[in-house]
């Protein structure tokens, strides 16, 4: 296969990494399985521009993205539909969308998969026609994240460091938002701190993470806990993805949804895989079924088809 790699040299673990070094051993690893590969590295600023010249390519058969959840939920976006496929190099703090593709969460660990790897078919969602792999959150997530970027950190603990610091900011004073939710037939009109609407449902016990990631339909978490108390217990159930067993939460699963927002005249952000994004009063959410070609390891694609 024709590999073309986009390397973020700014982003996540990639900041830290000797890209010579590695870009010698991607070429290594993937050409002696017989593939052919091309290397950009690039800055952040540049990503964009780079994934769209690498898909456009018609010679290309996998566009190999490494960076943070912003370069990998990029590269998807331009893929979705396409027949070229993704492989993501888990470059990010948390790299959750590889997680639940079973990718090794070391880089040359990734790269190796990759060199036997086969590709299979998952699904991707949209918010208004906007592309998202993982999530979109509206209400503490969103806090948490406005926060969190007036921090300076410059490594992946600095940032975990700085995300627990901007979660007790949020916790001392969560945002309310109302809001109205319409799941198929049913409508919820609710006072909320918290809602988050994931590309498939998440897995119990572990990371947020889908452990299906080809499950057809939008997981739906909305979160109602107000009080302190409550608050510490909603961030420390989901830390060890014990959604199920707060009280304070209600999920749901769904094809489609609408989010439409009641509260106020101020203008509201959501996170879209990480990024900060203005919210608009009326948002339709949907699933997109086998919407993204990925490259996973030989073993994850067997046990899928079984």
């Amino acid at each position: 296969m024709k590999f073309a790699a986009v390397l973020n040299r700014d982003g996540g673990t990639l900041r830290t990494t000797d890209l010579a070094a590695f870009s010698d051993r991607m070429r290594r690893t993937l050409e002696s399985a017989g593939h052919s590969l091309s290397i950009d590295v690039v800055a952040g600023k540049d990503v964009v521009e780079t994934l769209d010249s690498a898909v456009s390519r018609r010679a290309v058969d996998i566009v190999l993205a490494g960076g943070g959840d912003g370069t990998i939920s990029a590269a998807a976006a331009r893929l979705m539909g396409k027949e070229k496929a993704l492989a993501i190099l888990p470059a990010g703090t948390m790299n959750l969308f590889a997680r639940g593709l079973g990718i090794p969460q070391s880089l040359d660990a990734a790269l190796k998969s990759f060199a036997d790897g086969e590709i299979i078919a998952v699904d991707m969602a949209t918010a208004n026609g906007q592309p998202f792999i993982h999530q979109f959150s509206i209400g503490m997530h969103a806090r948490m994240v406005q926060l969190r970027q007036r921090m300076e950190f410059g490594s992946r603990l600095g940032k975990i460091g700085a995300s627990a610091k901007a979660a007790w900011a949020t916790i001392k004073n969560p945002p309310a938002m109302n809001v109205t939710l319409s799941i198929g037939e049913t409508e919820i009109a609710a006072r909320i701190t918290g809602i988050g609407i994931t590309n498939n449902l998440f897995g119990e016990g572990h990371l947020p993470y889908a452990d299906n990631p080809a499950g057809g339909v939008l997981g739906i978490y909305v979160t109602v806990a107000q009080q302190r108390a409550e608050l510490v217990k909603f961030f420390f159930d989901v830390a060890r993805g014990k959604w199920r067993d707060n009280e304070h939460v209600e999920i749901h699963q769904a094809d489609r949804a609408v989010l439409k927002i009641h509260s106020g005249s101020k203008k509201f952000h959501a996170v879209m895989d990480g990024e900060l994004v203005r919210l608009d009063r009326e948002t339709t959410l949907e699933i997109r079924p086998g919407a993204l070609n990925v490259l996973v390891p030989a073993s994850i694609a067997e046990a899928k088809a079984a």
